[in-house]
């Protein structure tokens, strides 16, 4: 099976700006797209999912929930102490911490599921800056028909697209 060198993401035509459609490879996906849509400039919080072209770095799954699934990716289990560091003023920002961690931070062991496999995009990793947006991630859907500004999928949707998924793939998301 070919890998994927290229997923494109971008808003679903007529639709709702949370709602988006994926195209790998000759296959075309529904997604879940940021609480205010996709934009050029990614601010902290804002509920963004930024525009541009990200490399995948590596992943996440529950391992208490699943195997690790197929895929040339890096996947690493998710332990409870496990954290993402979203306070800009903190020298961790943009980066996974360990909890109990006092800085703001989201929980990367989640019990709604959405983190049962996420992928981490280099938005504002390998070159960051204050501000600029964090844990821009690929997870699941969940409940909400939009995300704080990652891009999420189906779960059977992921299983398909992570073993023709490897480290560098790009994920082009356009407006």
């Amino acid at each position: 099976m070919k890998p994927h060198n290229q997923i494109i993401v971008r808003r679903a035509p007529g639709s709702d700006p949370t709602s988006g459609l994926m195209l790998a490879g000759h296959e075309i996906y529904p997604c879940r797209l940021g609480r205010t849509g996709i934009a050029a400039l990614k601010r902290e919080s804002d509920g963004h999912t930024p525009r541009g072209v990200f490399p995948l770095m590596l992943g996440f799954y529950r391992a208490d929930r699943l195997r690790p699934p197929p895929t040339a990716l890096e996947l690493l289990p998710i332990a409870p102490h496990d954290g993402w560091c979203d306070d800009p003023g903190h020298p961790a920002y943009n980066r996974p911490v360990d909890l109990p961690f006092a800085a703001s931070h989201e929980r990367m062991w989640r019990d709604d599921g959405l983190y049962d496999i996420c992928l981490v995009l280099d938005h504002n990793i390998s070159s960051r800056a204050r501000n600029r947006g964090s844990a821009i991630f690929m997870h699941l859907t969940g409940s909400k028909p939009f995300t704080q500004g990652c891009i999420a999928v189906q779960k059977d949707v992921m299983l398909k697209l992570l073993p023709r998924l490897a480290p560098g793939t790009l994920v082009d998301i356009r407006a």
